[in-house]
């Protein structure tokens, strides 16, 4: 790894649709084994069928769903004189968005139902309302968060 220079961020093409990144990067973690248009219609697919269930724009319900999703900390295990600390840190906003999308896609997989867009649409709708799985990941990583305030000190 070179001590250089840091290799520049790269930045995905928006999407074809609502020409947004997010949503862009979005569909770049649910794709599988390189399937990108399989992801591309489950996605859109969802979107349309927000749109049909809240009666709501399915952008604003997606957005919302991102940002409730997204941790503002975490801990990271620190080994300082032979003991493991969970050390408190904030995260980076691409990181959480990085993984509040990993949450809400992993949250849609481990629901019940049919198809993917009836599980992706279901925990969307959720997150939006500030319920579902990934909501409540991110509720518990800012419980453990706070429970190891103490070792806030022992950041890098």
């Amino acid at each position: 790894m070179s001590r250089r220079s840091k290799p520049e961020k790269r930045i995905p093409a928006p999407d074809a649709v609502y020409n947004n990144v997010d949503i862009s990067r979005f569909i770049n973690r649910l794709m599988r084994r390189g399937k990108k248009s399989i992801a591309e219609k489950i996605f859109y697919s969802t979107l349309d069928r927000i749109k049909e269930k809240t009666n709501e724009e399915a952008l604003e319900v997606f957005q919302k769903a991102l940002t409730n999703a997204t941790p503002l900390l975490e801990v990271k295990a620190r080994r300082i004189g032979g003991s493991t600390y969970q050390v408190p840190l904030d995260v980076n906003p691409e990181r959480g968005m990085a993984l509040g999308s990993t949450w809400l896609i992993e949250a849609a997989k481990n629901r019940s139902g049919k198809s993917m867009v009836e599980k992706l649409t279901a925990e969307l709708t959720d997150a939006a309302n500030g319920q579902g799985a990934a909501c409540k990941k991110r509720e518990d990583t800012h419980k453990m968060a706070e429970a190891n305030k103490a070792f806030a000190h022992y950041r890098y």
